[in-house]
């Protein structure tokens, strides 16, 4: 392809003889240098009544974080934690969570921060808490709920303490490490020093241990505040539930929160819909300047918005930026919320984006232009280098910056997979220009590579480009869609439904008494999605594309059974293998379309 160069300043395109192109930033990274806790001391001395973290029951300054921060890195010195015994956080977002991470990485003890779900009853044979356990080796284990917490680990033979969360009084009673120890311990804070062990998702293999170091976490903010300066502007107010254990939630939105002197609230709603709104609620409340959220999590709140019209003025003229985590924003989905956005405030929305994962801290790329793409995951960050490999009719994307994660806990094996000939991270995405000659433009998410096959004929399938044109195609009515076919000769899709976007479309008389599962085999629903995908293959050509068959799924996709994480992205995988029986039913029906 040809590189048109110097139409913008936001990128640089070198083009190699292979068909490699590496792109970066024009802007000059400054030296990466401090630490989040000492962005911590410096609002608490600049700002110290300024709000830091709130939830349902309490606030916060920063003067009163850095406070506790301070007292609580003493106690923990006294326990003999370190770089080889870790702090393991098993617990929900929450004040006293945040402010013991904080404690502990202030004095340069890894803090291991471990999704609940793993030791949930759910959860039982707790298999991967015994890996992720087994992997991270912790010195002390602090959790939300100590009998829960204790149960699990002693089904897995685990003998690490296990102190609460919700009430610090052990941590209180312990002695004071002195001053001279704790300026020692704190000074000896670098770069290099290890702040967090983040677990990948599993969906691959087993959970994995990121490393996640202050230079990845620092060099990510201090790109924010060169392509996004309206943070620096004005203190960001944020309403956020994603979970801290993951990257987004755990260094995009509590970092931002901290590093541009914000306030962050604690949601305790999540994107379903019994708990929703309390979601709604705390927007309502607080009016959050940046948004974040799941695509799931925009389309229940979409329809809220559409009904009250004053609050979809009051948050959306609020706002300055929207951004989705987790998975791309669906077209439709966007062009919803673009809609809603203008005619409720009589400009647009800016809608951003950004890519990344738990192994760069979390942002590689992100928006900082406007686009008409929903899948843009925009350009580099300062500082950082994407390295595009030819990949069929695509390009797998590769990362190398200061926001690369040295490897994984204590796995050179897993480390050195994850590298290539130059050291870039092999991150497993695929991604096209979205102006075909124009870099400048953004780079379109085009899938996952471990996602991706081939059909019987050898035909390439990319599974992200087909499942996001489905999905458009059903409007409001289709929310996820999962794609089969490997080794088959046609597509087939397993269509999870918008319920109420159903019932609104066909109407009560016609669904009147179906619940989920009788919906899945509700003729009038099966003829409307027929008319959809027949609409849909009228645009496509090629069986890389066209869906042959469908089924409607009976129940939505179940996290307690990893198909989809807490961020809630449909694992895809795991939902083809978990519905083999529903997979092998729908290639043994006939099809008519």
């Amino acid at each position: 392809m040809s590189i048109r160069h110097g139409q913008s300043p936001q990128v640089e395109a070198i083009a190699r003889e292979d068909g490699t192109i590496l792109l970066r930033s024009p802007l000059a990274l400054p030296p990466v240098q401090g630490s989040l806790c000492e962005r911590l001391a410096q609002w608490a001395r600049l700002t110290p009544d300024a709000a830091f973290l709130s939830d349902a029951d309490r606030l916060i300054t920063y003067a009163e974080a850095h406070a506790l921060r301070r007292r609580y890195s003493e106690r923990l010195l006294d326990l003999g934690l370190s770089v080889d015994r870790p702090l393991m956080i098993i617990a929900e977002n929450g004040i006293e969570h945040g402010l013991v991470m904080l404690a502990a990485t202030a004095i340069s003890v890894p803090v291991a921060i471990v999704s609940t779900a793993y030791c949930a009853g759910t959860a039982a044979p707790w298999g991967k808490l015994a890996r992720v356990v087994e992997q991270v080796a912790p010195g002390l284990i602090v959790a939300d709920d100590v009998c829960v917490a204790e149960t699990a680990f002693a089904a897995i033979g685990c003998e690490t303490a296990v102190k609460s969360l919700r009430d610090l009084a052990w941590l209180e009673q312990l002695r004071r490490a002195g001053t001279a120890r704790m300026d020692a311990a704190e000074a000896a804070v670098g770069l290099d020093t290890i702040a967090k062990l983040l677990f990948t998702s599993g969906s691959t293999g087993s959970p994995k241990a990121v490393i996640n170091t202050q230079r990845m976490l620092v060099s990510n903010m201090e790109a924010i505040a060169m392509v996004w300066p309206f943070l620096a502007e004005r203190p960001p107010m944020l309403v956020v539930w994603l979970p801290w254990n993951h990257t987004f939630g755990g260094n995009c939105c509590f970092n931002i929160a901290l590093w541009f002197g914000g306030h962050l609230h604690i949601d305790s709603g999540r994107p379903t819909p019994a708990l929703f709104g309390r979601s709604v609620e705390a927007i309502r409340r607080y009016r959050p300047t940046i948004y974040f959220n799941v695509p799931v999590g925009y389309e229940l709140l979409l329809p809220i918005l559409e009904r009250d019209h004053a609050f979809a003025a009051s948050f959306l003229g609020g706002l300055d930026f929207a951004l989705n985590a987790g998975a791309a924003l669906p077209a439709a989905l966007r062009s919803r919320l673009e809609a809603l956005a203008l005619a409720a405030t009589g400009r647009p929305l800016n809608i951003v984006g950004g890519w990344g994962s738990t192994e760069t801290a979390p942002f590689s790329t992100v928006v900082s232009f406007a686009t008409e793409h929903a899948a843009n995951l925009g350009l580099p960050i300062p500082g950082t280098t994407i390295k595009m490999v030819p990949a069929g009719d695509s390009y797998e994307l590769r990362v190398h910056g200061p926001n690369v994660t040295p490897g994984y806990w204590k796995d050179p094996t897993a480390t050195a997979a994850m590298f290539d000939e130059e050291g870039f991270y092999r991150i497993g995405d695929l991604g096209k220009f979205a102006e075909t000659d124009d870099p400048s433009g953004g780079i379109v998410f085009d899938g996952r590579v471990a996602e991706n096959f081939k059909l019987a004929s050898g035909t390439f399938v990319n599974v992200g480009g087909v499942r996001l044109a489905v999905i458009n195609a059903g409007g409001k009515l289709i929310s996820d869609v999962v794609v089969a076919g490997e080794g088959r000769s046609e597509l087939g899709v397993i269509l999870f439904l918008n319920e109420a976007a159903c019932r609104d479309r066909l109407g009560k008389e016609a669904l009147e008494g179906s619940g989920e599962a009788s919906l899945a085999a509700h003729s009038a629903l099966l003829e409307q999605m027929t008319r959809v995908l027949r609409a849909y293959n009228a645009g496509v050509t090629g069986t890389s594309n066209r869906i042959a068959r469908f089924v409607v799924a009976g129940e939505p996709p179940s996290a307690a059974h990893d198909e989809i994480t807490e961020k809630g992205y449909l694992n895809q995988r795991r939902v083809l293998a978990r519905r083999a029986a529903l997979v092998e039913r729908m290639y043994e029906v006939a099809t008519t379309l």
